[in-house]
């Protein structure tokens, strides 16, 4: 069974934790790249400039190998990565979780902080909408004018959406699918006379 779905959030959420008079913002918001990850950070880091911190934690893409975690001066350990353990624990990609704290005079100790981080990322995530998304692939059909009908029957049938086309003498049709169906689109495509594939990075 191919695994082709993925949990992200559906928009930005926050949440809010206070513990011994420090106060935990936690915002949750949806990502794709890295450099989008940057520009947030930055808009929060410029908006909390008078927060004594500001962690971090993300993760990217349906295979959930792209993260990171970071404690910004916070004892190692204790900030990004309980923020990333809330992410995971929940299952979600494309996400980034800022948890910005304000000092409020008493230490809380490592377990402490470790407590807090993890309690104000857990509310962010709470607080959204998480919305499951399948993982689609892309493929280009070439096929000469005089077999439109057959391609249009197997897009109609298999109901991938047509990302472009272009119609000729020589068509040209890129779709998308669901990535457990593509097989079977492929499969389809490829007895229709005069049809070349080829796939999408």
């Amino acid at each position: 069974m191919v695994q082709d779905t993925y949990k992200t959030i559906a928009d930005v959420s926050e949440g809010l934790y206070t513990e011994k008079r420090s106060k935990f913002i936690a915002v949750a918001l949806p990502v794709k790249t890295v450099e989008e990850i940057k520009e947030h950070l930055e808009v929060y880091q410029k908006k909390y400039y008078d927060a004594r911190h500001v962690c971090y934690a993300y993760m990217l893409g349906h295979e959930r190998k792209d993260f990171r975690a970071n404690d910004n001066g916070e004892p190692s350990g204790t900030a990004g990565k309980p923020i990333l353990g809330q992410i995971n624990s929940n299952e979600l990609t494309d996400i980034l979780v800022i948890v910005v704290r304000y000092f409020g005079g008493i230490k809380l100790g490592t377990s402490g902080l470790i407590v807090a981080y993890k309690a104000a990322a857990a509310e962010a995530i709470a607080a959204a909408t998480i919305l499951e998304k399948t993982v689609d692939d892309e493929v280009t059909v070439l096929f000469e004018y005089p077999f439109m009908n057959d391609v249009m029957r197997i897009v109609k049938e298999e109901e991938p959406e047509i990302v472009d086309q272009l119609y000729d003498m020589d068509c040209r049709m890129a779709l998308r699918i669901r990535r457990s169906c593509m097989p079977r689109l492929r499969e389809r495509l490829s007895k229709v006379e005069t049809a070349r594939l080829s796939d999408q990075d």
